[in-house]
């Protein structure tokens, strides 16, 4: 069918906010004066449309074909994706909508306190226990690896928090992001039960991949900007002065610590200074997590002045995501 070349969106929520800001921090800002409208444009991709859709209706779309392109919760992803292979992964972790699948029990159960608990307590009930979940399938899947636990899977929407005070559901098995709704309703995690990390993915149908070169075109761009957007957001640009022989001799010290290698190594320049000495400008790539011992050990190679930059792109030679996507469309 000849259509414009569509993704589709979150409607609302956390994961629509964090959609809409992670296109416009890579220059894909998404157009829409009207926020009635389920469609809207990205002014710097001609041609492409934006569809607003609920995340277990982007994966559904993107799977028949209507939508070539989603961003959606991986959780949501693993549940309603099929084993067709028709649905193409392009990005698992986009940085935004972080939660975890777990097993969740009330916090009164003392003596329930990992899943293998759970085997004592069905032999005490005399029958399957009963669990709620907006995530049959993975729920179902998971308690697979117990295959002397005997369940029952019940499918719910909306709050299901409160399934085992009502006394519908045993336990739940749901999404747990910061945990505050977990300890309002007196509930707790058991150890052993995280089913699945999760954040927003971006996802593709492979048949247009495969058969439409202006949608392959733009899955490369989306992977290039927004992979080389992603590691920028890590890493910093770290500057300082050192006293030294020579390049080489500064980079011994360098490769000596253990978080001052950068991408490929440091880059250092001669400083043409008034003063007696030779002095080199030193450039890195140090990851955020690890500046202040990146500081500490520049120090210790005789490093001054350090001056910390952020980071807007890092364009790798290829990112691993579109290595990834290429290799899945030769099979």
């Amino acid at each position: 069918m000849d259509r414009s070349i569509r993704i589709a969106l979150p409607s609302k929520g956390l994961l629509a906010e964090g959609s809409k800001k992670l296109l416009a921090d890579v220059g894909l800002s998404v157009y829409s004066p009207n926020p009635r409208q389920y469609i809207a444009l990205i002014p710097s991709l001609p041609g492409i449309e934006v569809i607003f859709q609920r995340p277990s209706d982007i994966v559904i779309s993107v799977r028949d074909g209507s939508v070539d392109f989603g961003i959606t919760g991986r959780d949501v992803f693993l549940e309603k994706d099929d084993s067709n292979g028709r649905i193409l992964e392009l990005h698992s972790r986009l940085g935004f909508g972080k939660c975890s699948l777990n097993v969740i029990v009330p916090d009164a159960w003392a003596e329930i306190n990992a899943v293998d608990d759970l085997v004592k307590l069905q032999g005490d009930l005399g029958r399957a226990l009963k669990i709620a979940t907006k995530f049959p399938r993975l729920t179902t899947d998971y308690f697979q690896e117990y295959a002397e636990l005997e369940i029952k899977v019940i499918r719910a929407e909306g709050t299901i928090e409160i399934a085992p005070t009502v006394g519908y559901a045993d336990l739940v098995v749901d999404l747990v992001s910061t945990g505050t709704t977990l300890r309002d309703n007196r509930l707790k995690i058991l150890d052993g039960g995280k089913i699945i990390d999760s954040q927003a993915c971006l996802i593709s149908n492979k048949n247009r991949l495969q058969v439409h070169e202006e949608t392959l075109e733009v899955a490369t761009h989306l992977l290039e900007l927004i992979g080389a957007y992603l590691t920028a957001t890590e890493n910093l640009a770290v500057f300082a002065n050192i006293r030294g022989e020579s390049p080489e001799v500064i980079a011994a010290k360098i490769f000596k610590k253990d978080v001052l290698r950068g991408l490929q190594g440091p880059t250092i320049s001669k400083i043409l200074n008034h003063t007696e000495g030779s002095w080199y400008a030193i450039h890195l790539i140090v990851q955020k997590t690890e500046l202040q011992k990146a500081i500490r050990q520049i120090r210790e190679v005789g490093g001054s002045g350090v001056v910390v930059c952020p980071i807007n792109y890092i364009f790798e030679e290829e990112p691993l995501e579109l290595s990834r996507m290429h290799s899945a469309l030769e099979k």
